[in-house]
């Protein structure tokens, strides 16, 4: 029988909520001469399932629940937080954030106003409201399509997250805004072992949706991809090195957009002067073909939110527009200190931390060019379909990146799997050597967590095919490469 989950803050919840007792502690959190406070509540649910050698190894389940309480004035921030919803808790926690003022409160908190939320979370039915064996099922379905994919399959492991996050926010402006995040993260990893050689292979998806999510893309799908994968890397030949032509496939090729150039389009970067984008709104950064935003909007996806968690509802934040840099992603502290307007990107990991910008779903917009006409363009290059880990300098742009999935191109044909991929190159010179753009813009599945300053949240990334003129490739020299 399943569950269902109610936060104790919420109105029929044991310990409600409501606009006179957050003014109360606005106004203790106010008393000591701040400029601005919030309010961060939040109740969290996650459950997580793990499946190999055929058996259900692991699951388990963990709550969350506390207050977080800002004070600022001026460019200084104080934060307290406190894991009770009684009031004396909540009380202290808010006249401990209110330290970092000094003298006595001038700034009385507005009128509190409940504001109605879009709602852009596709779960029709929760997967934490759904008993365990459901879940149990959709990983020995991934387990035994994997199996029977194919013979050289020696291990399959399957698993499942799933997360409800309750949050109310309200801000000394007179934000009241409540909303419930679902999120589900399912992936299949299957080994393969053949002429003496062993390769992985993985697959994975999901998003702020709910168990109807295996109904167009099944755990049997998901498995029969890590296989194709790993089967696929099991004649892979030693990559060559050098500089040449790259192409990006569409969708998950996103992560090196985010990685290389999203995050020093983060406003406190700049603010900070530490990202190589300080400075540079108006000036060329990239290829005028490409134009990168920053969409909350999407429906469904792994970086949506309605609201961020400074209380903002967010909009699609335009960052380069036609190779030109248009703007930040902006948090109340960074939009004050560049007088722009919040872009609805302040994002935390949980009522224990800070927002700051961080970034939703990055996307690079589609071209006007056929995917097939990109590939046959290409003399000799490489073509990245799947990425693994990677590490950028915020500071220059400059980064390497592995692939776990990647094919020569020669003479305009995709031809032999690559082992030992590895990308090597700087952000904005990439971006402006983008010379091809697909029309064929995909969305990531659902896969990616972001980590910024010891925080982790959800993110998305895409982009369509990409052709780049020139890059280090890094495998083994070859004569005549």
């Amino acid at each position: 029988m399943g569950l269902r989950y109610q936060a104790p803050f919420a109105p029929e919840g044991p310990t409600p909520i409501d606009a006179a007792i957050a003014r109360k502690l606005l106004e203790l959190a106010l008393a000591k001469g701040g400029d601005y406070a919030d309010l961060f509540f939040e109740y969290a649910v996650s459950g997580s399932y793990a499946f190999d050698e055929s058996i259900l190894k692991s699951a388990g389940r963990a709550v969350s629940m506390g207050l977080g309480v800002r004070v600022m004035k001026g460019d200084a921030t104080g934060y307290a937080y406190v894991e009770s919803f009684t009031m004396d808790a909540m009380s202290h926690a808010a006249r401990t954030a209110a330290q970092i003022a000094a003298s006595g409160g001038l700034v009385k908190p507005v009128a509190i106003e409940a504001r109605k939320l879009q709602s852009r979370y596709r779960a029709e039915q929760l997967s934490l409201e759904a008993g365990g064996a459901q879940k149990r099922a959709l990983l020995e379905r991934a387990d035994v399509a994997a199996r029977a994919a194919d013979p050289r399959v020696v291990r399959v492991t399957a698993s499942l997250h799933e997360e409800l996050r309750e949050l109310l926010i309200v801000t000394s402006l007179g934000r009241f805004v409540r909303d419930r995040q679902p999120l589900l993260r399912f992936g299949v990893s299957a080994i393969v072992e053949g002429g003496g050689k062993r390769q992985a292979g993985s697959s994975g998806g999901g998003g702020r949706v709910g168990l109807e999510y295996f109904d167009a893309k099944t755990p049997e799908a998901h498995a029969v991809e890590a296989v194709r994968q790993a089967v696929a890397m099991l004649d892979a030949r030693e990559a060559p090195a050098g500089e040449m032509e790259v192409v990006l496939a569409p969708g998950d090729s996103g992560i090196l957009l985010h990685e290389a150039v999203g995050h020093g389009l983060e406003a406190d970067f700049n603010r900070k002067r530490t990202s190589n984008y300080t400075d540079q709104i108006g000036e060329v950064v990239a290829s005028e073909l490409c134009t990168v935003v920053d969409d909350a909007t999407l429906e469904g996806s792994r970086g949506t939110i309605n609201v961020d968690d400074e209380g903002q509802e967010p909009h699609r934040a335009t960052l380069i527009e036609n190779g030109v840099l248009a703007g930040y992603m902006q948090d109340r502290h960074s939009a004050g200190f560049f007088k722009a307007a919040p872009t609805g990107n302040g994002r935390r990991e949980s009522f224990k931390s800070h927002p700051m910008p961080r970034m939703t779903n990055t996307l690079l917009l589609a071209g006007g060019s056929d995917p097939e006409e990109i590939v046959r363009s290409v003399k000799r290059g490489v073509y990245a379909r799947k990425f693994g880990g990677g590490q950028v300098d915020i500071s220059n742009g400059d980064f390497v990146f592995s692939l776990t999935e990647g094919y020569l191109i020669e003479d305009g044909h995709i031809t032999a799997p690559l082992k030992g991929v590895n990308l090597i190159g700087n952000g904005p010179d990439v971006m402006r050597k983008v010379v091809m753009l697909g029309n064929d813009l995909e969305t990531s599945d659902g896969i990616w967590t972001c980590g910024k300053d010891g925080q982790s949240v959800p993110v998305g990334v895409g982009c369509p095919t990409v052709k780049i003129a020139s890059m280090t490739v890094g495998g083994t020299q070859l004569g005549g490469d």
